[in-house]
């Protein structure tokens, strides 16, 4: 079986059928609103913010490792790399992650490049916020990207407190923007 490892848009939208579906730990990495998104929820001209995994040794991620069949597997990956690697932002990995019942598999990751010039990591939450708040790309508001995502997790019992935090600050200042227009 090819695993995937998915910790945003994945969660919720993984545009693929997993035959399994795992609550998983990755370690060393952090998940963060820490990538320019100008094409799915952003523009070049207004960028918004997507998830990536920035490495960090004294942190895990939690998500979820979804099982792929081996004849399905050549398939999920192709349309993956279509999807994940359209800017070259992500770099595809191929790493261990531990399932909930303390088994470990290699999953395909997509990583940040901190390299690249999407690339923001350390950006101040309220910074964050005021972006998604407004960004739209070619898959629609970076607001139902952070919700769809906040919601997931929330469902699967993962806890991210900052996430949570961007969560309703967004909500709040969307609801600002309403009431200023409206």
């Amino acid at each position: 079986m090819m695993w995937v490892f998915g910790y945003g848009s994945l969660l919720w939208n993984p545009g693929f059928r997993a035959r399994r579906t795992v609550l998983a730990r990755l370690p060393a990495y952090h998940r963060s609103f820490c990538m320019r998104s100008v094409h799915h929820r952003g523009t070049p001209d207004d960028p918004g913010l997507v998830l990536a995994l920035d490495a960090s040794a004294d942190t895990d991620c939690h998500g979820l490792a979804l099982g792929v069949a081996p004849a399905e597997a050549d398939e999920v990956l192709s349309y993956l790399r279509e999807r994940e690697l359209v800017s070259s932002a992500y770099v595809e990995r191929n790493l261990v992650v531990d399932l909930a019942d303390g088994t470990q598999v290699e999953a395909v990751t997509y990583v940040v490049d901190p390299d690249h010039v999407q690339y923001c990591g350390g950006l101040p939450l309220e910074d964050q916020a005021r972006i998604i708040a407004r960004a739209v790309g070619g898959r629609g508001p970076n607001t139902e990207y952070l919700h769809n995502t906040v919601a997931h997790l929330a469902t699967l019992g993962i806890a991210d407190a900052d996430l949570d935090w961007l969560d309703l600050r967004v909500r709040n200042l969307t609801m600002q923007a309403r009431d200023l227009t409206g």
